[in-house]
């Protein structure tokens, strides 16, 4: 499928970059079959080189992968069906939210319908995916999906904003909250999420304005909080690389991404997160978070600089709280210790931006590549990426 703009950078871009995205895709077409397996053809204007090869032993495992369109978020449920989620930054995915069959066939998720955005739907912008930037697993087993509404990174389409929750075992939408504009403004875009299921709350990342969502799951009142506080903004003086190149724009502006990945410890106390562009890590506790009566200045005060990490997208905690970060500069997985000290889990040339996890009850680490860096905004309008887009899974270590 041919690429249509240089903007793939995608969920992680800042719309005050100065970045012009190109016309997104008019619209989605129905799928002609409930299942459909992604082509593997290049895209037309990309330059491909040799895919990096798997080390010796590695741990990785392919679990499924797309040529096109491109793919960012995974969710793995209790019963080990697969989700995936293909923005509509570039391209125009007939199944923007999936579920991942074999021999990576997608089914559109929950059904056609909620994938279909076109001029005949445009009308209900809260029943259709527009632009879904997050799929994930809940400790209930629910399916909740993260739809910013910003197709092509253009700016929010109105009342298109929203956090919606499905239930698997009867494939059904059973939560629709609607992100008002007050909180997710036209040059917003909601990340990632966590949810907690104990005390029904969403916790959001925003990285277009740089700011928390938080939403109380039983009200459905969503609320910004410290928006272009430091701890949420990205950091344009640092050289941030991948393979080993700088992330310049066709502007000639380093890259800045703002608020990015996002962890809840295991006993919820804790909201983690950080600048996708920077090099520090931040946590709050959550019920500063769900505190109504505190003001930005003072959850500010609360803001704990956990120090340095690497630069990363994804972040995830397994069971014996270690952070785990998708280090984009290096083709790695890292971990963060409780007593703060950094691991590297794995290095292999074959994560290309590895960007967002999913971990499972029993010890098993999903984790997908984007190929952010290999996008044509970052190569001067010509697209590089030379392997799939893939999910991969492997055993979290000891």
């Amino acid at each position: 499928m041919k690429r249509t703009s240089a903007l793939s950078f995608g969920l992680r871009a800042t719309l005050s970059s100065g970045l012009v995205a190109t016309a997104l895709l008019a619209s989605c077409s129905s799928p002609s079959s409930s299942d459909t397996t992604v082509g593997t053809t290049n895209a037309s204007d990309t330059t491909a080189a040799a895919a990096p090869v798997a080390p010796a032993n590695s741990p990785l495992q392919v679990v499924a992968q797309f040529r096109e369109p491109q793919m960012v978020g995974v969710a793995v449920l209790p019963d080990g069906r697969i989700f995936a989620d293909f923005p509509r930054w570039d391209n125009n995915p007939v199944a923007p939210v999936a579920e991942v069959g074999p021999n990576s066939s997608v089914k559109p998720y929950p059904d056609a319908n909620w994938c279909t955005w076109n001029e005949t739907v445009r009308n209900e912008p809260q029943k259709h995916w527009i632009c879904p930037q997050s799929v994930y697993a809940d400790k209930a087993g629910m399916l909740w999906v993260l739809d910013p509404a910003s197709p092509g990174l253009k700016g929010t389409v109105p009342g298109g904003p929203k956090l919606v929750k499905i239930d698997p075992a009867t494939n059904k939408v059973v939560q629709n909250i609607s992100i008002p504009e007050s909180v997710a403004s036209r040059k917003s875009y909601l990340n990632d999420v966590r949810i907690d299921t104990q005390n029904n709350y969403a916790y959001i990342t925003e990285s277009g304005v740089g700011s928390l969502v938080v939403v109380d799951l039983k009200s459905g009142k969503a609320r910004k909080l410290l928006a272009t506080h430091p701890s949420m903004m990205g950091d344009t003086t640092l050289n941030i690389k991948a393979d080993g190149h700088e992330m310049i724009d066709p502007t000639g502006k380093r890259a800045r991404f703002n608020a990015d990945g996002i962890a809840l410890s295991q006993d919820l106390q804790y909201l983690y997160w950080k600048p996708l562009t920077s090099y520090k890590l931040f946590r709050i506790k959550t019920e500063a978070l769900r505190n109504p009566a505190l003001s930005d200045a003072q959850l500010g005060q609360q803001i704990e600089d956990l120090g340095k990490v690497s630069a990363c997208d994804g972040m995830e905690i397994d069971a014996q709280n270690n952070l785990y970060l998708t280090a984009f500069e290096d083709h790695s997985i890292k971990r963060r210790t409780p007593d703060g000290k950094i691991e590297t889990v794995l290095q292999d040339p074959r994560l290309e931006w590895p960007d967002t996890f999913a971990f499972t009850a029993d010890g098993t680490m999903y984790v997908t590549t984007s190929a952010i860096h290999k996008t044509p905004t970052w190569n001067k309008g010509v697209g590089k990426q030379d392997q799939p887009y893939t999910i991969f899974k492997m055993q979290l270590p000891k």
